[in-house]
């Protein structure tokens, strides 16, 4: 499947409705989804959160999908618009109140912001500043993000 996924094909559509009362095989075909390096992989897992048996309550999904675009695809989630940082940005402020600690977690996907290039620097700072913002934040989060601000 990953190699159909490289070359832009689209995965089964029946696939998910086939497996979909295997929860495992679903956690490892929306891992499989999220790692793509293909342009519209945000889109792909924006979609897949939309799907009934996506909830911000389970956290193995939640790593499986969003730990997965976040953390392993470096290509995507990097992409130079930002557009990844924001997602995650968005993602953690509608976990924290959930589950601070995977929200805390995949903001780790962040914390090494300085190993970039001055824009994406730029836009992973303005996220991380984004949240700090938020006047109910869980410690967890405060945490991760004003420490990794710090000088």
């Amino acid at each position: 499947m990953a190699s159909s996924l490289l070359l832009g094909a689209v995965p089964s559509r029946g696939f998910h409705e086939r497996w979909s009362n295997e929860p495992l095989v679903i956690d490892k075909w929306v891992g499989v989804q999220a790692t793509s390096p293909r342009e519209d992989t945000l889109d792909r897992v924006i979609a897949l959160m939309g799907k009934a048996d996506f909830s911000l309550r389970n956290p193995n999904r939640i790593r499986s999908l969003i730990g997965a675009f976040c953390g392993a695809n470096q290509v995507c989630f990097h992409a130079a618009d930002g557009r990844g940082y924001r997602f995650l940005a968005d993602r953690v402020l509608d976990l924290d109140p959930l589950n601070p600690q995977i929200a805390a977690r995949l903001l780790r996907s962040m914390v090494r912001w300085r190993r970039f290039d001055s824009e994406r620097q730029r836009l992973m700072r303005a996220e991380l500043s984004r949240i700090l913002d938020n006047e109910v934040l869980s410690a967890d989060v405060f945490e991760v993000a004003s420490k990794s601000l710090e000088d």
